[in-house]
């Protein structure tokens, strides 16, 4: 799903005429102290991530001058949560709050509902994993016609609201709803809804999520990559976005995982077909190797797809090797994949990554011809001296074999990062 920030998705609650406090995003401290000067009054200092428990983190911080939210936003700046840096904050109103409360619309995917779902409690401020579950209100919603007034007037009913605020619930409930379809969002959540001390009912906090298949309808949102990601999109995840969607010829999908100081070795993965990547991912944590990336490139595509796949998993800076895992058999036609392989070698291989292991596991419709074509291509590089050394190039004997592939591609990592070391000693 396409994931806004807080701000992001209080802006678009905004314009749909959903109440929301006064606030503003800011990227530096003077942009925070104008934000409060405008604001005129206390405000809340909120660092934008996408993660959760952001109050345990330290980066929800009330003050009372605009100054106090210059020296808050310093602060918050400065921190990473959850391995996600804060690169901007909202300062916005200090809420005179009576009561916190929770509601949430999702995709409800179970076979006797598969329709969207409202679900509210009383029990707002929390996760709602926590609440208890006679606290929470749910209610399915007709998908055509959405949720009615009427029906917000139940749904409040049964959480206990008094009559005096039934109107009140229901009216939001019902523009909520109205919001949630217009957005084609998998997930809106307000949490907590605030009722004030005037009985206003404000979003004081909202995660939004759009459903990936439809974010081409909605050029205003300005979503460059309709896909879930764990952290900001990187410069492979920007251009493996762009090969899925410039080429509708099969999957080539290709997505950043990072590097991490833990792992000693991190590979780049190029997998065939969602099970296989499975196998192969499996294999890799078994003999302590870091994928670090994930890709697909299944549903017969073209070669022209693959090389642009792998070329960019084999581009990746400090890869300590290169894994094709295609651990099943699979019905398209191989040839593609290996002409693939052999063009991308043979241009990164010589000058860019002399030695680099690269495991090549392909098997599948016209398995001996493809093998044939990755074994006459990549011969002049496989020679004991040559840049190409450390190809091994395996069919159906290996494919449920996954412990023998991870086996022989930590070895040559292995050796691969001694020769490394040992010039840089020289």
């Amino acid at each position: 799903m396409a994931r806004f920030l807080e701000y992001q998705g209080k802006e678009w609650l905004s314009k749909a005429g959903i109440p929301v406090p006064k606030g503003r995003s800011a990227a530096t401290p003077e942009e925070a102290k104008q934000a409060a000067e405008w604001i005129g009054g206390p405000v809340a200092v909120k660092g934008q991530v996408q993660a959760g428990g952001r109050g345990k983190a330290g980066i929800v911080k009330l003050v009372n001058t605009p100054e106090e939210a210059a020296s808050a936003a310093a602060e918050i700046l400065a921190k990473t949560v959850k391995g996600l840096p804060v690169r901007q904050v909202l300062v916005e109103e200090k809420l005179d709050i009576k009561k916190e409360f929770y509601v949430s619309l999702v995709i409800n995917g179970a076979r006797e509902a598969r329709s969207p779902m409202v679900m509210f409690s009383t029990e707002g401020g929390m996760d709602i994993e926590s609440v208890l579950e006679e606290k929470i209100i749910k209610m399915f919603v007709n998908p055509v016609n959405g949720l009615q007034t009427y029906d917000g007037v139940d749904l409040a009913s049964q959480a206990g609201i008094p009559a005096k605020d039934l109107s009140k619930f229901a009216s939001f409930f019902a523009k909520l709803s109205q919001t949630y379809k217009k957005y084609d969002c998998q997930t809106l959540e307000i949490n907590p809804l605030i009722m004030t001390g005037n009985g206003e009912l404000i979003c004081a906090d909202c995660k939004m999520e759009i459903d990936n298949s439809s974010v081409s309808r909605h050029p205003e949102f300005g979503i460059k990559i309709a896909r879930d990601l764990p952290g900001e999109p990187t410069e492979l995840d920007y251009i493996g976005w762009s090969i899925e969607e410039t080429d509708a010829r099969g999957t080539g999908f290709l997505m950043n995982m990072g590097y991490d100081e833990v792992s000693p070795y991190h590979i780049g993965y190029h997998p065939i077909g969602g099970g296989s990547a499975m196998m192969g991912l499996d294999v890799l944590n078994q003999v302590g190797l870091k994928p670090a990336n994930y890709a697909d490139t299944s549903g017969n595509p073209v070669g022209s797809k693959i090389y642009r796949v792998a070329k960019c998993v084999l581009s990746q800076p400090n890869i300590d090797g290169y894994l094709l895992g295609g651990f099943m058999m699979a019905n398209q036609e191989q040839w593609h994949h290996a002409h693939a392989i052999v063009k991308v070698l043979r241009e990164i291989l010589p000058t860019q990554k002399p030695g680099l292991p690269c495991v090549l596991l392909l098997c599948g419709n016209r398995e001996d011809e493809s093998l044939e074509i990755l074994r006459t291509g990549l011969a002049d590089l496989m020679t004991p001296d040559g840049p190409g050394k450390r190809i091994e190039i395996y069919g159906k004997e290996h494919v449920t074999d996954t412990k023998f592939i991870g086996e022989r591609l930590l070895a040559l990592s292995q050796e691969y990062r001694a020769e490394k070391d040992a010039r840089k000693v020289g």
